[in-house]
């Protein structure tokens, strides 16, 4: 599953499924230390992250996490592995096998 701890209220109604979400992240969780950045939408060259929310297109922890944000809200997200990259991990960023993974997320825009 999913924790979440709101950093910054958001406006308005809860992000909508199937709508597009834009949002700025950075994700924790390089080796299995949750103190460790493995990406930012924030780092140079980057820019905010868009994708179809409730669809499958990102991992469950996303998925379910941002349904119960608002546009404006920027929270912590920890997902278990289940929720994130499970037993394979994602090797090219540093995420091991069944790691706990914690992302901080702001939502931008939902259309």
């Amino acid at each position: 599953g999913f924790e979440k701890e709101i950093l910054r209220e958001g406006e308005g109604g809860l992000v909508p499924s199937g709508c597009s979400v834009t949002v700025h992240c950075t994700g924790f969780g390089k080796n299995n230390d949750l103190s460790e950045k493995f990406w930012s939408t924030k780092d140079p060259g980057q820019q905010p992250f868009t994708f179809t929310i409730g669809v499958g297109q990102v991992i469950q922890g996303w998925d379910q996490g941002v349904l119960t944000m608002k546009k404006g809200e920027i929270a912590k997200i920890t997902t278990t592995p289940d929720f994130g990259y499970g037993g394979g991990g994602f090797p090219a960023w540093g995420i091991m096998p069944n790691s706990t993974l914690c992302f901080e997320i702001e939502v931008l825009s939902h259309t």
